[in-house]
Formats: C-alpha cells, structure tokens, sequence
C-alpha cells in the first residue's frame, strides 16, 4: 500500500477509515462495507490518527 499505515496488516488503510469516518459513516455502515473490519479496527485507527496529530512543544536554545 505504498507505505501507507494499514489495519492489521490487510490492504485497507487508516486514511480510508478516518475518511470514511469524517465523512459521516457509523462503525456499523463501515463494517456492512467492510465485513472483514471489527469494531476495535476503526477505535484504532482513530487513535492513531489522533496520536499522529498530537502537539508537541520542543523548546529552542537561544542563540549566545
């Protein structure tokens, strides 16, 4: 999948999930779409995704 992050190792990508999840689908319409996906996939991709967007503050040294 080109370098992509998947679930589970099948070729089904976190970005089609999130998208299909931001576009208004419920884990029960993704799964009728996807029967091979559980529950607990889609959660993940979630958290991934939010764990990816995450802030971090990296302090800069001053310049002397």
């Amino acid at each position: 999948m080109a370098g992509r992050a998947c679930i589970r190792g099948m070729r089904v990508t976190v970005s089609l999930v999130v998208n299909l999840v931001a576009n208004g689908m419920s884990t029960e319409e993704i799964i009728d779409a996807y029967p091979y996906l559980e529950p607990e996939d889609i959660n993940q991709a979630l958290k991934y995704v939010a764990w990816l967007a995450e802030e971090t503050i990296h302090p800069m040294a001053l310049a002397a």
